[in-house]
C-alpha cells in the first residue's frame, strides 16, 4: 500500500524506506528505554535515548540533504 501511494506521489521509494526505518528505530528506542527504566536503570535508558537519536539523524543525512536542496532551488538567486 505504502508502494502504491509513493508511486502515485512520484516520490523515490528510498526515501520512504528510510523514513519507515526510522520509525522503527524510534520505536525500538522508545522501547528499549522504558524496560531499562521500569527496571530501575535510568542512566543506561538515557544513553538509549542518545544512541536512537544518533542513529536517526545519520539516517535522515540524506533526505535532509534533499530538502535543502530543493529549498535552495526554489530561493531566486
Amino acid at each position: 500500500m505504502l508502494e502504491k501511494l509513493a508511486v502515485n506521489a512520484k516520490v523515490n521509494m528510498v526515501y520512504v524506506e528510510t523514513i519507515l526505518k526510522i520509525i522503527g528505530i524510534a520505536y525500538i528506542a522508545e522501547f528499549a528505554t522504558q524496560i531499562t527504566k521500569d527496571a530501575g536503570q535510568g542512566a543506561i535508558a538515557s544513553k538509549i535515548e542518545l544512541a536512537g537519536k544518533i542513529l536517526i539523524l545519520a539516517m535522515s543525512i540524506p533526505i535532509l540533504t534533499v530538502l535543502i536542496e530543493t529549498i535552495i532551488k526554489l530561493i531566486p538567486s
